[in-house]
């Protein structure tokens, strides 16, 4: 990775922060393979032993990506649990869809099979309260809402993976975001 992030060399503040934003940023420019710690280290304009005060290693570095991932996905969908829309089910998918197409690399590693959620925690709660506002959201809070909620989320996960993937091709003119609501409102 050669990439230079920051304008200016970092100082004193929240290097943590720093470090996750940087990352971001080489994440969506270079994906998953672009991130060492080294590199970030120098596109923030701080030692190459300072990232490791905050991530004990790479794999440290991608779970707090996806950590933030969930979290930066979790808040959208509480705001638009909060707002008055009338049918909550195609705004979801909507916000779901667009999330993936906004941030392609960041969510695929949320998704990544690289980060199993079983020996980290943190991860693990990030994911599940992302499902827990899924299904509030979609309606389906109750234990039997659980296949529905399911259903809900293969069919916007499926949708949004198709699209990053190229699969779904998107006709000269066509306007993405009526595709995918059309899509989604087949419900």
């Amino acid at each position: 990775m050669s990439t230079s992030i920051a304008n200016a060399p970092y100082h004193h503040g929240n290097l943590r922060q720093a470090l996750l934003e940087a990352a971001l940023v080489i994440l969506e420019k270079e994906g998953e393979a672009g991130l060492g710690l080294r590199d970030l280290a120098r596109a923030v304009g701080v030692s190459p032993a300072a990232p490791y005060r905050h991530f004990d290693s790479r794999a440290a570095l991608l779970e707090a990506l996806a950590v933030t991932g969930y979290q930066r996905f979790t808040g959208l969908m509480q705001a638009m649990a909060g707002s008055d829309t009338l049918d909550p089910m195609t705004a979801m998918g909507r916000i779901y869809v667009k999330f993936a197409l906004d941030n392609p690399n960041l969510f695929r590693l949320m998704f990544s099979p690289v980060l199993r959620r079983d020996n980290r925690p943190g991860l693990q709660m990030a994911a599940h309260a992302a499902y827990q506002t899924l299904r509030h959201v979609t309606g389906q809070d109750l234990a039997s809402g659980r296949v529905a909620a399911l259903a809900a989320w293969a069919r916007v996960h499926g949708l949004a993976v198709l699209l990053l993937d190229g699969q779904i091709a998107i006709e000269a003119g066509e306007d993405i975001e009526a595709l995918v609501t059309a899509i989604i409102d087949q419900h």
